[in-house]
């Protein structure tokens, strides 16, 4: 019987190829600047978003309005329809 994987209690980063742990604030501003890096080098097309059926509609609003009107991509799909 396979043992389940330790759950993760803090954010890591890779640096030189090596995960370390990070703080949230590390770990949100390099995904931010890599989510920015991404869109200036290829355009806001590059950026897409799943967001969760199971969500409130509010939820739902908030990663909208994220894709489009922080981001610029309309690539967002929140699997409403399953």
């Amino acid at each position: 019987m396979r043992r389940p994987l330790p759950r993760l209690t803090e954010p890591l980063v890779r640096e030189e190829g090596v995960l370390r742990p990070a703080t949230w604030d590390e770990a949100l501003d390099r995904a931010a600047s890599g989510i920015k890096a991404s869109v200036d080098r290829h355009g806001p097309n590059t950026f897409g978003m799943f967001s969760c059926s199971k969500a409130t509609n509010e939820v739902n609003y908030m990663a909208m309005k994220l894709a489009r009107a922080a981001v610029g991509s309309n690539n967002i799909d929140s699997c409403n329809r399953t």
